[in-house]
C-alpha cells in the first residue's frame, strides 16, 4: 500500500494526510482562516523535506507565513493557537483504529525582529503525531494557491474534504452526522447552532468559494429528520464532482483575479456549474435555500 510520505509534491499540489485533513475536537473552531494557511505551509515544508526523524527540526522564512499582511504578529497568532489547540486525531496504530489527542506542534520559534528580511520560523512535530504521519496511507493533493485564494475558512476545510475524497472512492457523494462534519470545517463550538445560521454563514459561503476557485463542483445540502423543509437538521450531504475544462479554466483565472469583487463574481457564475455526474442529476440542494 502507498504511504503519504512517499508521495512527491506535484502541479496538483502536496499530499496532506487524511488524518490531518479530518481534525476533530472542540479546538478545532478555534482556527482561522489565517492559522490553516499556516498550517498548510509548515506541514508542507515538513513533507517536502521529508524529515521525519526524532531529532528533525523544520524553519520556514517568515514572509512564506505573513500572505499580504506585512507584519509578523499576525503570524505569531497563528502560530500560539497552532501550538496551543488540542485536536483528535483518527488513526489505525498496531493494526487499530485509534483516537490520539495531540498538539500539532511540539515547538516553534521565530526571530523577534520581524522587519529583518531574514527573520525565520523553526518548528518541530510531536513524536506521536510523527508515528500518525509515517503510517498514513490516504492523503489529499492541496494547492496552495487555492487555499490563499480563498477567504472562508470552512471553505479550505470544504475543500480539503473533497480532495481527500476525489483519490480514494468512485463514490461521488457522502453523508455526515451533523455534529462531526461542524467539526470538520472548523465551527466553533456554541456557533451556528441555529440550521439557518450554519447554512447561511457556513455551508453556503464554502460551497461558493470550493465551486469558483478548486478542481471540483460541490453540493452541500442539509439532511433533515421529520421533513425536508422543515425537520431537525441531523447531517449533511456533500456530493462532489469533476469539472470540464471549461470549468476548470474558468477556476484557474478566478484564481489570478483581485480578491476585490471575488465573492460577486462567483455569485455571479456559480449557478452555471453543473454535476458532471449522472447519479446526482436530481441533486439540486433546495433544502439550502429553506
Amino acid at each position: 500500500m502507498s504511504k503519504t510520505l512517499d508521495q512527491k509534491t506535484n502541479h496538483s499540489g502536496f499530499p496532506k494526510a487524511k488524518e490531518i485533513i479530518e481534525l476533530t475536537g472542540a479546538g478545532t473552531g478555534s482556527l482561522a482562516l489565517h492559522d490553516r494557511r499556516v498550517l498548510n505551509i509548515l506541514y508542507e515544508h515538513a513533507h517536502t523535506t521529508a524529515g521525519l526523524h526524532a531529532d528533525t527540526e523544520f524553519e520556514v522564512p517568515m514572509a512564506s507565513l505573513r500572505g499580504s499582511h506585512k507584519g509578523g504578529e499576525r503570524v505569531r497568532d497563528s502560530l500560539h493557537r497552532l501550538m496551543t489547540v488540542v485536536v483528535d486525531i483518527h488513526a489505525v496504530i498496531d493494526g487499530k483504529p485509534k483516537v490520539v489527542k495531540t498538539h500539532l506542534f511540539d515547538f516553534t520559534e521565530s526571530d523577534v525582529d520581524e522587519t529583518d528580511p531574514t527573520a525565520s520560523v523553526r518548528f518541530g512535530l510531536p513524536k506521536k503525531l510523527r508515528t500518525v504521519l509515517k503510517g498514513s496511507s490516504q492523503w489529499g493533493r492541496i494547492k496552495a494557491e487555492v487555499v490563499m485564494a480563498m477567504t472562508s475558512k470552512y471553505a479550505v476545510a470544504l475543500y480539503e474534504l473533497v480532495q481527500v475524497r476525489s483519490g480514494l472512492s468512485k463514490v461521488w457523494k457522502e453523508d455526515f452526522e451533523l455534529q462531526r462534519f461542524r467539526e470538520l470545517i472548523g465551527v466553533p463550538k456554541g456557533k451556528l447552532n441555529r440550521a439557518p445560521d450554519l447554512v447561511r454563514y457556513a455551508l453556503k459561503p464554502a460551497e461558493l468559494e470550493v465551486n469558483g476557485l478548486s478542481d471540483f463542483g460541490v453540493k452541500l445540502e442539509p439532511i433533515r429528520q421529520g421533513g425536508k423543509a422543515r425537520g431537525r437538521m441531523t447531517g449533511v450531504r456533500l456530493a462532489w464532482w469533476a469539472k470540464n475544462p471549461d470549468e476548470f479554466r474558468e477556476a484557474q483565472a478566478e484564481i489570478k483575479r483581485p480578491k476585490v469583487g471575488r465573492i460577486a463574481r462567483l455569485k455571479g457564475t456559480v449557478e452555471q456549474i453543473k454535476p458532471g455526474q449522472a447519479d446526482l442529476e436530481d441533486f439540486t440542494g433546495e433544502a439550502l435555500d429553506k
